[in-house]
């Protein structure tokens, strides 16, 4: 660097990537699934929605991690079972609407595998098939859950707390996903005031 920067924002950037020693590569991969999620709307495999996972979504734990000197790579593992497995409840959560901007970000593969067409997204029919499907992904997601949440015991004090909220909010939504029989292609479940108060309390518990 040459000291000279557009705006104070890369001034910014650039002092905290110095100061605390943060990986400039995991920058660039969310710049680089910035920049798909630009032009890609479908996904072949489930190998296709993992590597945008693991460029964005994965590098945001990696980088809290190294705002607290954590550089182990089982703690990488597990953040990255954390992160993924968000970046993918929100894909489920966000079906109704990604349909609206032309998106799916469940494989094409796994949807003809249980007999969903495209065209069922776009005119919001949920049957037996689609319900299956969503099944499929959510039960899959929770085994991420459920592998990442080893990373809290290795947390500092003053980070565990917040990383078991969010795991815990996380879960919230692929059971409310559940309780609604997978029918996300017609609603988007979220998190209400008391869901909120009651996760808070669990990590207090």
């Amino acid at each position: 660097m040459n000291g000279k920067y557009s705006t104070n924002f890369w001034r910014a950037l650039h002092q905290t990537v110095s100061e605390f020693e943060l990986s400039p590569k995991y920058f660039y991969d969310l710049l680089s699934a910035f920049k798909q999620d630009l032009v890609t709307t479908r996904y072949r495999t489930f190998d296709e929605v993992i590597n945008y996972c693991e460029r964005s979504a994965n590098p945001v734990g990696r980088i809290i991690l190294e705002f607290f000197s954590i550089h182990d790579e089982e703690s990488l593992r597990f953040s990255d079972a954390v992160c993924t497995a968000l970046q993918l409840t929100n894909f489920y959560q966000d079906v109704s609407i990604d349909i609206r901007k032309d998106r799916i970000y469940i494989p094409i593969e796994e949807i003809q595998k249980f007999g969903v067409s495209e065209n069922q997204f776009e005119l919001r029919e949920n049957n037996t098939n689609f319900e299956q499907l969503l099944k499929y992904q959510v039960d899959r997601t929770k085994l991420l859950f459920f592998e990442g949440r080893k990373l809290i015991l290795r947390l500092p004090k003053e980070l565990k707390s917040q990383i078991h909220m969010t795991i815990l909010g996380g879960e919230k939504i692929l059971n409310m996903i559940e309780k609604m029989n997978y029918n996300v292609i017609d609603t988007r479940p979220k998190l209400s005031k008391l869901d909120y108060i009651m996760i808070f309390l669990r990590t207090l518990l």
